[in-house]
């Protein structure tokens, strides 16, 4: 795969704007490895194999498992894996990343309300607007995944 565009040196005022609200969500009220693993499950979603890459990465890092990362895409299968939080956070982040097919529907607000402040919810929000706002940039523009420059 080849870069299309370096979007963050195209473009540093708009880069620094969305890293501004990325580092906004790490000093908000969810913790970093609920949203890495949002930021991983979305980037799945949209088959983002950068943000995959960086995610995993960075899971990996904070000492997350590989038994538990491996299960990420099929979390809703893996039980006890995933915490109650968890599994909302992430059924939040697909149904938000996948707006034009569910709607998200009053289900599965009422789920998300009744796990997560509304604080945590919008913050949540942000986080899957976010990652699928990179997504986007990743995929576009062919960003390279570390693997990928190492081989």
């Amino acid at each position: 795969m080849t870069q299309r565009i370096d979007y963050a040196k195209a473009s540093p005022e708009g880069y620094k704007a969305f890293g501004a609200v990325y580092s906004t969500l790490l000093k908000g009220s969810l913790p970093k490895e609920l949203i890495d693993l949002v930021y991983l499950r979305v980037s799945q979603i949209n088959g983002c194999a950068f943000c995959i890459d960086m995610h995993s990465r960075d899971l990996l890092k904070s000492g997350l498992s590989v038994e538990k990362l491996v299960l990420v895409p099929v979390w809703h299968e893996a039980g006890a894996v995933f915490t109650a939080r968890e599994r909302v956070a992430l059924s939040w982040a697909e149904s938000v990343t996948r707006v034009s097919e569910t709607g998200v529907p009053d289900e599965q607000y009422a789920a998300a309300i009744a796990e997560f402040s509304e604080q945590e919810l919008t913050d949540l929000t942000y986080a899957v607007s976010l990652m699928n706002a990179f997504n986007r940039f990743g995929v576009a523009f062919r960003a390279t995944p570390a693997a990928a420059a190492k081989a």
